[in-house]
């Protein structure tokens, strides 16, 4: 009979230490949508004397706010933990993250959703994280050289993430022969929120880079196309300046050709009238031998006449002695 007693204690003892093991942390707050200006509660249920980090994260998933307070005799608390004031670049209008840790129950903590916005009203703003990837690559490249491509990560206008391979590590990149190559372990990180990969591409064609942000349960996707193709779009300008050059020098060149023609046209205009001249004094001069020659001839005839009729009297006194 006695043994009864000791097992029932026994049992409820251990009720206790699996109450006191598993504890309770109920915490709400007076609004779940706050505008500038508007106070923010904070109260609940804890362990009794208990001590509690209340921890606010911005969209970019820094901390705002940070306190530690003591939860009262019987366990309740009740604490302004901060006041709205007007939206800045660290605390944008957006969703924030409010968690409560105790440091008594093996660390089990609450958090939930708030929103700073414009109005307070709670229908008109939904009360979720839009996480946002943009992703920026070159339009074209060439096959095997290495072209980058920027990512960048933000929640409600901010920059999020810190460790590429922990919100992009399903990121990929899709190859023009249908195969898929994972970009886990090539992202680097610029600066929170800002990412790029150097890829280099083995083939022609378009390759698509599909970027997968994961962030506190929210996913977000964003893609770009690079178009590869077998040349080097540096070389084919260089080339192009090239062949601009060779047109020039062939353009200097006809120009200087076209004035050597021009003087050469010249030259052969008054080579023309100076055979035209010549030409001209040439006509000249045979008429002036013609007429020289009709001269030269009546001079001769006359001659020509009294020698042959001396040889023709020679003829006959020769002939006369014989």
């Amino acid at each position: 009979m006695k043994i009864l007693p000791i097992i029932l204690s026994l049992i409820l003892l251990s009720q206790l230490s699996l109450t006191d093991a598993l504890g309770e942390l109920d915490v709400t707050t007076n609004n779940l949508v706050f505008a500038p200006g508007e106070p923010l509660f904070v109260y609940g249920n804890g362990m009794p004397n208990e001590s509690l980090i209340i921890r606010l994260f911005a969209p970019d998933n820094t901390i705002a706010v940070f306190e530690q307070i003591m939860t009262k005799d019987d366990g309740t608390f009740h604490f302004f933990l901060t006041e709205w004031v007007q939206p800045t670049e660290n605390l944008p209008f957006g969703s924030y993250i409010l968690e409560v840790i105790s440091n008594q129950q093996g660390g089990i903590s609450q958090s939930f959703v708030i929103k700073f916005a414009s109005t307070s009203e709670l229908s008109s703003v939904p009360l979720e994280r839009v996480v946002t990837t943009t992703v920026f690559a070159p339009e074209t490249s060439a096959v095997n050289n290495v072209f980058r491509v920027f990512i960048q990560t933000s929640s409600d206008g901010l920059l999020i993430g810190d460790n590429p391979e922990e919100i992009l590590g399903t990121s990929h990149v899709h190859l023009p022969n249908g195969q898929i190559d994972t970009l886990e372990t090539q992202l680097k990180t610029l600066h929170q929120g800002l990412y790029y990969v150097d890829y280099f591409p083995p083939l022609e064609g378009t390759y698509v880079f599909h970027m997968v942000a994961f962030d506190e349960g929210n996913i977000s996707h964003g893609s770009a196309a690079t178009y590869v193709v077998e040349q080097d779009i540096s070389d084919i300008s260089e080339q192009i300046l090239e062949l601009n050059q060779v047109i020039d020098d062939a353009q200097r060149e006809l120009t200087k050709l076209q004035g050597e023609t021009s003087q050469f046209g010249a030259t052969l205009e008054s080579a023309s009238s100076n055979i035209d001249k010549s030409v001209t004094t040439i006509s000249s001069s045979v008429e002036s031998i013609e007429e020289g020659s009709s001269q030269l001839n009546a001079l001769l005839f006359p001659i020509v006449a009294s020698i042959a009729i001396i040889l023709a009297l020679q003829i006959v006194i020769i002939a006369r002695r014989r």
